[in-house]
């Protein structure tokens, strides 16, 4: 059995398919529905396969990363951003502990499966994975070595970018954030019992 037939047989939690690039494009990861047991591959060395199916089919693939926790508009619209820089988007979804590790003990406030699951089901996202803590640097990044690399203008500083660029992605794409209040914030407010503010050119809401 060659690498790309292991990687079109899923995650160990779904159902297998056939063979080779013809079966990852008949096994779901192409098709509208979330299909989380598909799309959801903690295996890095599936991934590093299924990639290499979908370059078999001529596919370009992007890349982008983040923690996406309470998953608001900012977080859809940026990952249908991402998507049209290619023709299959994977998203590397920081692990329970290394947001914890980044942003202290009460986040993050929805835990990891339930984000994954919660990203499968954004338009365009064909598969997912977890970041751990304990990785080495750019690990995903080197596993995939997409032809985008999708991330906010805060991510990288331009001597990476440039590193990034030479030896390990076709390039690196900056999107600014695209919400207009942070997961951050809106646990503030949550906290604070206060309202989200009004949109622009709405009255603000009676108490």
């Amino acid at each position: 059995m060659d690498e790309q037939t292991r990687a079109a047989e899923g995650n160990g939690t779904g159902p297998g398919v056939a063979s080779g690039s013809l079966a990852l494009v008949n096994s779901g990861l192409f098709a509208d529905a979330s299909n989380f047991d598909l799309r959801y591959v903690p295996d890095y060395d599936r991934i590093h396969a299924i990639v290499g199916a979908l370059r078999t089919l001529g596919l370009k693939v992007v890349l982008t990363s983040g923690s996406f926790d309470i998953l608001h508009e900012g977080h859809s619209m940026y990952l249908e951003a991402a998507r049209h820089f290619g023709d299959f988007l994977i998203v590397g979804l920081d692990s329970d502990e290394k947001i914890r590790a980044r942003k202290g003990p009460h986040r993050p406030a929805v835990p990891e499966m339930e984000r994954l699951r919660m990203v499968t089901h954004q338009r365009g996202v064909g598969l997912v994975t977890l970041k751990h803590l304990h990785d080495e640097r750019w690990r995903l990044i080197k596993t995939i070595r997409p032809d985008v690399l999708v991330a906010t203008a805060d991510t990288y500083s331009r001597d990476e970018i440039s590193e990034l660029e030479e030896h390990y992605c076709g390039r690196v794409a900056v999107l600014e954030r695209m919400a207009t209040v942070s997961t951050s914030a809106r646990l503030r407010r949550i906290q604070l019992g206060l309202p989200e503010p009004a949109p622009p050119g709405e009255p603000p809401a009676s108490p």
